[in-house]
């Protein structure tokens, strides 16, 4: 399984900081917020790992991650997405790098306090389809929120007024190599963009999507008060056990 961490977008609700860098080079506590979700896929076993990115600031990944040394990687893999195009648009990026192995995708701002490796080994010995993480939260409507039936997903609803169920699908999904296809199909979203929402959507019309519920907290990093949240959890975790000590 190859991993796949998404760091484009234009981070607009986070001006005037993202105004001079990408949102996923700000700080989360004592690191930049791009060494979680690498470590999470590290920690899960994953280590051919790629980083979509964009915008004027995509020098900056290569001169902080370089050839990904500090995480145990052989080497570090970049794709660049031009314009803002969708979550799922800048998944279609990977599909050479992916070269028709499942793969293990992360939101460049989710930041999880344990860890997906019982997730990753359960996706592996589903033997394809897609796998999708779950989360209770306070405030659903913020996210995409699954419909259950028993342990079977009915299907997502992304931001929804009235949520079905307490439960967020965190930035967190795994795919197998028909998600290029699933992408190909898409319609733009009326926001003009391709929605990671209607490629899970799509693969739970096809009886392929299983879930798991992450234990540990999940926070998101793309707002001011969730970035600051985000620091705050780490902070009272403790750094180092959420992330290795980068440059020791």
């Amino acid at each position: 399984m190859k991993g796949v961490v998404l760091a484009g977008g234009l981070g607009t609700r986070l001006r005037p900081l993202t105004s001079v860098t990408n949102k996923h080079l700000l700080p989360v506590y004592n690191q930049p917020m791009i060494y979680y979700p690498i470590q999470t896929l590290v920690n899960a076993g994953i280590t051919d790992i790629m980083v979509v990115t964009g915008g004027n600031s995509a020098g900056d990944f290569l001169r902080l991650l370089g050839n990904g040394k500090a995480f145990g990687l052989k080497r570090m893999n970049y794709a660049y997405q031009e314009g803002e195009g969708g979550i799922a648009d800048a998944l279609s990026l990977v599909e050479h790098f992916a070269a028709e192995e499942p793969v293990c995708v992360v939101l460049g701002d989710n930041i999880i306090e344990g860890n997906i490796l019982s997730a990753v080994t359960a996706y592996r010995q589903q033997g394809g389809g897609a796998k999708i993480i779950l989360k209770k939260v306070p405030d659903p409507q913020r996210f995409g929120v699954p419909r259950l039936d028993g342990n079977k997903v009915i299907s997502i609803d992304e931001k929804p007024s009235v949520p079905q169920s307490d439960f967020a699908v965190i930035g967190i999904y795994m795919y197998d190599g028909k998600v290029y296809d699933i992408i190909r199909d898409l319609i733009p979203s009326g926001r003009g963009e391709l929605e990671i929402t209607d490629v899970n959507n799509a693969y739970i019309a096809r009886n392929q999507m299983t879930w798991e519920e992450l234990e540990g907290w999940w926070t998101d990093a793309g707002t001011f008060e969730s970035l600051l949240h985000a620091s705050r959890l780490v902070a009272e975790t403790g750094a180092n056990k959420l992330t290795m000590k980068i440059g020791s």
